[in-house]
């Protein structure tokens, strides 16, 4: 079988390259840096949200199925730096050309991991193949690749069910509630810079994995949807997706499991 990579990430201000952009004083701290950078954002279109480009990696969860199985692992800091952790995502790619599937990874996280790989010299020539490569098969990826919108390599869920229309876009944790699944968890992407000064790092981290595994749910439902898995196939998927994160006894994944039987009463 094609393996099926599902990932998130997970990014605080990049305080490091705010300092450069505007010339900032040394004496002002991590905090003031942002909040000089949130208040600038906040005036120009009233949002804190941050440019891509300015966000930094600190968390990459997946979650692959493949012939081996169903596992969800992270990269993330402090073990491994920011240019380590986006490198080891394509080094993933580069191994198993699986085919990618994320919520939103079209509109926010895919270019992040561009263009912070591109401050952090990472290659990723398996992922940019569009039938110009070297790779024996590269001629398919002319026709279906990672970077193409409508191509299935690359499955952006929240994407492809609004049919392309921002308007027509659903929020992960509504939708996976609405259809039995556990949701988020104890904190969503807003919380990620606060629990990040509080040195709260694993917390972000089980946070990512549990939407990960979200998002592998919902894909397995449309794929249900599309005819690809029959109704006895997709309630084993789900077994499989429930004995594995039991067997790691994590006290998220007990959290999680926990969730989901309640929400399917």
């Amino acid at each position: 079988m094609t393996p099926v990579l599902v990932f998130d990430i997970e990014t605080i201000p990049d305080v490091a390259g705010l300092r450069v952009l505007h010339e900032l004083p040394a004496e002002l701290s991590d905090v003031e840096v942002a909040e000089f950078a949130f208040q600038r954002q906040r005036a120009k279109n009233g949002s804190d949200f941050l440019p891509h480009h300015l966000q930094r990696v600190v968390v990459i969860s997946c979650a692959l199925l493949s012939d081996e199985g169903f596992r969800v692992w992270s990269l993330a800091e402090p073990k491994s730096t920011e240019g380590e952790i986006i490198q080891r995502f394509f080094d993933g790619i580069e191994k198993f050309t699986p085919q990618i599937v994320s919520w939103n990874g079209g509109g926010f996280d895919l270019p992040v991991l561009h263009y912070r790989g591109m401050i952090h010299h990472v290659a990723a020539p398996r992922y940019w193949d569009m039938g110009e490569g070297d790779y024996r098969d590269s001629r398919d990826f002319k026709w279906n690749n990672y970077i193409s919108r409508y191509h299935m390599r690359h499955t952006d869920l929240m994407d492809l069910l609004a049919m392309y229309q921002p308007r027509g876009s659903a929020p992960l944790d509504q939708l996976a509630r609405l259809m039995g699944l556990p949701g988020k968890l104890g904190m969503d992407g807003s919380a990620v810079w606060g629990a990040w000064l509080e040195g709260r790092i694993d917390e972000i981290r089980d946070y990512c994995e549990t939407d990960v595994v979200n998002t592998f749910l919902v894909f397995l439902r449309f794929q249900l949807m599309r005819g690809l898995l029959t109704a006895d196939e997709h309630a084993r998927e789900l077994e499989l997706v429930k004995s594995s994160l039991a067997a790691t006894g994590a006290a998220h994944w007990t959290e999680f499991l926990a969730a989901w039987d309640a929400s399917a009463c």
